[in-house]
């Protein structure tokens, strides 16, 4: 079922809601007769439109690779906007309360999930955050219904600071007003300074920033090593660095870069340090994620980028949760979230129970320009393994340390 199909049929149950909604959902014959729901709140417009479009076409895939079924039950997977935080709690609200939804994934930014987390908590239904990366999500906002698939900011600034520091000490944040690029401008400062390294200007733009050209031109005058980057969309600023003289000449960085946001750059535009989650063509991947991106690129003529992985793997990760737990009861289902275990090489893709955070190698790349036979391979990776267990540990960072004070499921 295609989401368009999806989101038709739910107007139609909204219509029968009170004929379904009968006692005992979770559990008797009458469950085994309806639909489970699968809810998705993520970004149909705004500046996270494109990527959330991605995230919610790996959601569907791994849907549909499911059969559209769960533990043998009929399923359906509804996809709902997130336009802003308090439009996102209205419809993750929706989704559990009217359409009984045994679990939402969802969360395009950081803002948005941390709304949407809270609601979870008080409704006790499992929520996955599929992109938000400020470190309050499994910090000091943690709770045991909120799991992050992406990486945090602190976890990008380790992987990435060898890389930076060996460009220059002196950096200029130009971020987003909002929890990610704030979170962006404190923890890169703080590996910065530790390192005897200098701020030389920091500057806030509104989410929506199309136009950096004026802070590019302060970012210029300071004369920096580095311009770090916490915007929610890179493509602009990498065009205004062109256009401004600055690419070639001062290194850009940015953690959790979207591959849209970089293969929407012109190629002579392309410049700069790079963290992510994943990349389609890095030669660790599994066999598995080897298996999606061959899938993805028959279905869709060019390979998925991080945000559709990022839809894809939450929602694999999900079922398997299911599976684990053998019930749709939403805290068993929260349960077996903590439990699943995917192997990928020497170290294991979880949700660490400490604070819901998944746990799997980073890529950290350096842009280069695209090849002419595969436009979409921009990147040349720098690192993407981790030793063993201990030391992926290492690079996510105690969990208490981190701010969580995890509960447990109940």
């Amino acid at each position: 079922m295609t989401l368009d199909a999806s989101f038709r049929r739910r107007r139609f149950l909204q219509g029968t809601a009170a004929a379904v909604a009968l006692p005992g959902f979770y559990i008797g014959t009458a469950a085994a007769q309806q639909t489970l729901k699968i809810g998705m709140v993520i970004a149909k417009q705004g500046p996270f439109a494109q990527q959330g479009g991605d995230l919610a076409k790996g959601v569907q895939m791994a849907f549909d690779e499911a059969g559209a079924k769960i533990l043998g039950r009929p399923a359906e997977l509804m996809w709902l906007d997130e336009a802003n935080p308090q439009g996102a709690v209205q419809n993750i609200t929706k989704l559990i309360e009217e359409e009984k939804a045994v679990a939402v994934l969802g969360g395009t930014s950081s803002a948005t999930s941390l709304a949407m987390g809270s609601v979870a908590l008080r409704a006790k239904v499992p929520f996955i955050s599929v992109n938000g990366a400020a470190r309050e999500i499994t910090g000091k906002d943690c709770n045991p219904f909120m799991f992050r698939s992406p990486a945090s900011v602190p976890v990008y600034a380790q992987a990435m600071a060898e890389q930076m520091l060996a460009v220059g000490k002196k950096w200029y944040f130009i971020a987003g007003a909002f929890a990610f690029g704030e979170d962006v401008i404190s923890t890169f400062s703080e590996i910065l300074k530790a390192a005897g390294g200098q701020v030389v200007g920091a500057d806030r733009t509104p989410v929506a920033t199309t136009d950096y050209s004026s802070f590019v031109l302060k970012a210029r005058a300071a004369k920096p090593d580095v311009v770090v980057s916490g915007a929610a969309n890179v493509e602009p600023l990498l065009k205004q660095f062109k256009e401004l003289g600055l690419t070639g000449n001062i290194m850009i960085a940015g953690p959790a870069v979207s591959d849209t946001d970089l293969w929407s750059a012109s190629p002579d535009a392309l410049a700069g340090i790079f963290g992510k989650t994943w990349y389609y063509n890095d030669p660790n991947n599994s066999a598995a994620e080897k298996a999606f991106v061959q899938a993805y690129r028959a279905k869709e003529g060019k390979p998925p980028s991080d945000r559709v992985f990022f839809g894809w793997h939450s929602m694999k990760l999900l079922l398997a949760a299911v599976q684990q737990a053998n019930s749709t009861e939403p805290p068993r289902i929260a349960r077996g979230l903590e439990e699943v275990s995917l192997q990928d090489g020497a170290v294991a893709i979880q949700y660490r129970k400490g604070d819901h955070q998944l746990l799997r190698r980073l890529v950290v790349a350096t842009a280069r320009k695209p090849n002419p036979t595969d436009k979409w391979d921009i990147l040349d990776i720098k690192s993407s393994t981790v030793a063993n267990q201990a030391a992926l540990e290492k690079l996510y960072g105690d969990p208490v340390q981190q701010g969580c004070k995890m509960a447990p499921i109940a």
